[in-house]
Parts: structure tokens; sequence; C-alpha cells
């Protein structure tokens, strides 16, 4: 077997994505390099049978290619019999609410077993074909990392308490086609006007320096700096107010700058040890280092606005515009795993060799989480999540279950069990 080494950077903090949630520029979490082994191309070894997905899920869910999916059958899933499918149900209804309008979901959306169903298993064998994901130069595994939903302190108003505001969006903040304006792709399309040419958006320090105009763009205003910055690195989390009622406020948009890490800025400059580059570790450093925070953090150009969300959200907004499920949501590169589907997980729990092996929703994306095997795992709310999250930089092998209707052009009705 041939074996490479594969390079992989890991952003800072816990992290990806709620698009319509996070910081879809700032998607995963500690900024440190590992060596990931590989293995041989998938393509190369026996059991596969090369079937190829219909060009549906390049014209209507955007793949860039069928080239990374390798169709395999369910005996190839390592740990596929271990896994408790009838948990995936919740997560299962949440995709279904945005893709049901699709013709190859509408048989999977119209028959969801019950949640105390035991065929959960025949469900998914019945309705999915799975794909192995291979990266672009033929390895099997890349990284996995962890993102979760903060609670901040904070009010309605300003104080000497509370003096970090958390804006909503500029009213001179736009989208354009970046067809038609190619110099913003890598700003993917955020712009505003200036001498009747659309340019890039204000950075994060032309932000802070007050070059926009936010006075009434104030939702609230929170107690701490890095915690604000970790937030936008979420993109959602909760508010605790001063009369202890707790809202919730999710995505509305960025400035469109690509993120950069803070925490590969204090490894290069020997500020941090590679082995504290974790999200704890940054927010201690900062913590430790006041007259500096405000430097280090403009360091990273990307910048995030936010909206309110309802108190009735059974969890965080992502980018497919469904509520995360903890523990079944992942956020992925929409050009490699469609938006919506499931995919099967195989890896380890964070710091560990726990096995983690489970069936996830691609409900999520980020800026930062880019490639075929790479994913962000949400893990809920609070600070036992925001650890997992913050510690969790795993080697990962992937699986996609496409429905089968995309596979070979017809609808499969699951069998009528008594």
């Amino acid at each position: 077997m041939r074996l490479s080494i594969l390079a992989l950077v890991v952003l800072i903090g816990a992290c990806t994505s709620f698009d319509t949630h996070r910081d879809p520029d700032a998607s995963a979490p500690p900024v440190i390099e590992q060596s990931i082994e590989k293995e041989s191309n998938s393509a190369t070894r026996p059991g596969y049978d090369q079937i190829v997905p219909k060009s549906e899920l390049l014209s209507i869910y955007g793949l860039k290619s069928h080239e990374h999916l390798i169709s395999t059958d369910w005996t190839q899933i390592p740990h596929w019999l271990t896994d408790d499918l009838v948990e995936t149900l919740p997560a299962l209804t949440q995709s279904c609410s945005a893709l049901k309008k699709y013709a190859a979901w509408q048989t999977i959306c119209n028959n969801i077993p019950e949640l105390s169903d035991l065929a959960v298993k025949d469900f998914y064998e019945d309705l999915f074909v799975p794909f192995k994901i291979i990266n672009d130069d033929g390895s099997e595994s890349g990284l996995i990392t962890g993102y979760y939903e903060p609670l901040l302190k904070g009010s309605r108003t300003r104080s000497e308490r509370y003096p970090y505001p958390i804006y909503s969006a500029p009213d001179d903040l736009v989208s354009v086609d970046t067809d038609q304006h190619p110099s913003l792709k890598d700003y993917r399309g955020i712009a505003r006007e200036s001498a009747g040419q659309y340019v890039p958006y204000y950075t994060r320090k032309e932000i802070e320096e007050g070059l926009v105009n936010l006075n009434g763009k104030e939702l609230f205003w929170v107690a701490d700096k890095v915690e604000l910055f970790f937030l936008q690195i979420q993109g959602s989390g909760r508010i605790e107010l001063e009369d202890g009622k707790i809202v919730r406020v999710g995505f509305e948009k960025s400035n469109g700058h690509p993120y950069r890490s803070i925490g590969r800025i204090l490894v290069d400059r020997g500020d941090l040890p590679l082995s504290k580059a974790s999200m704890q570790g940054i927010k201690n450093w900062g913590r430790e280092n006041p007259t500096r925070l405000d430097n280090l953090l403009r360091q990273n150009p990307s910048y995030v606005f936010f909206r309110n969300l309802p108190q009735t959200l059974g969890g965080p907004i992502g980018s497919l515009g469904v509520p995360l499920t903890p523990e079944r949501s992942i956020a992925v590169d929409n050009r490699y795993v469609p938006a919506g589907f499931p995919v099967f997980i195989d890896t380890t729990r964070p710091n560990s060799e726990q096995l983690l092996a489970r069936l996830m929703y691609a409900q999520d994306r980020g800026g930062a989480i880019k490639g075929a095997i790479r994913a962000d795992y949400f893990w809920g709310f609070g600070d036992e999540a925001g650890r997992l999250a913050g510690s969790m930089k795993q080697r990962v092998a992937m699986w996609v279950l496409i429905p089968k209707s995309l596979v070979t052009g017809k609808q499969h009705v699951p069998p009528v069990i008594d």
C-alpha cells in the first residue's frame, strides 16, 4: 500500500460553520499543523463497482464533479451496524424540511420511520446508495474538527461592564455576482460601492476603527472581547442578559474577507507553544496580554454580523437553513458533499482513541472547511460542548449516502412492514 503525508492546517477555536449561523470563513478549531497518514487510492482497490451518480448531483446539488465519490456497499462501511440509527431521525427530519422539494428526496421524506422503529437500518439501505469519499489526490482520510454554541454574558445597553457590541449587518454591505465581478471571488462576492465601483468590504480593523456607520445596528453588548471574537468564529450563540433571560443570535452576514488564524500567528511568533494553541489557550493569552489583544484580533480581517433568532428553535441554524442537531450535524465543503445529505464518519473522540463512528447530516458549511474529507462536528451548547469542540482534531474517513434515484434514475419505495 502506497502511503503519503498530508499537512493539514487546523484553524483556531472550536469551530464550521453556520453559514446563516456561523462565520463561513472561520469554520474550524485551533490553528495547529498535524501530519495525517493517507491510504491508497480506493479506485485501485477491489470491492468498488465504480457506479457513477447522475449528473443531477452537479446541476442541482452543486457538486464540482463525481470523481471523489467511489461506489461501495454497506459491508464496506466500518461500524455501520453499531450505530443507533434511530437517533438520526430528528436530523433527517430537519434535512427533509429543506430537501423534500427535490424529486429524489420525496420518497425518503414521505417514509421516515417512527422513532421507535427498529427497521431504520433497512430504511437507509433500501433508499440510499453509499459512496466512499476520497480526496482530490486519491487519499482516503482527512480531518474532522468541532464547533459548538457558546454562552456569553451581555446586556441590551452599553455600560462599563458590557462595552463590546454585537452588530447586525450594515446597510452598505451588498452581495454581487462574482461572474460579473471576478475580482471579488476571493471575498465571496461581498462588497461595497466606492466611486461607482464594487470593492471589497471593510476589514475587521477598519470596522473596529469606525469606518463603517453602525449606529443603531447594535443588537447586544457583551462583557468579553475574546468571547465575542470566538462567537464570530462559531457563528451562533446565546447571550445571558442581566435579568437572567437568555437570547439567541445567529450568523447574518460576514464582510467576505478570508479568515486568518490568530492561533497560527501566536505559534509562529513564539507567543504560544503548539500544544497550547487551543481555543482556551488563546483566550488565556488574550486575558494575560490585554494591551496586545486588539492588534492580534485585527490580524484576522474576517468579521461577522448577527441577527436575532427565535428562542423556540431546537438548535442554531446551519447553512441548510434548518436547526442543527447536536452530535448528528456536521459542516462540510458543499463542493464535495451535497447539503443536507447523510454522511457516515469513522473517527475517534477528541484527544483519545475511543471510537466515534456514526451517521451525521451535512447541514452546515464553512469557508475554512475545505476539501472532500473535511468536516466540522457540531457538539451542541455549553461549556462541555465547547471543551470537546476546542480539542477535536482527529483523522476521519467519510462516506456519503446518496438517494438511489440519483444513481439508478428510478424511485425506490421501501417495503411495507407489518
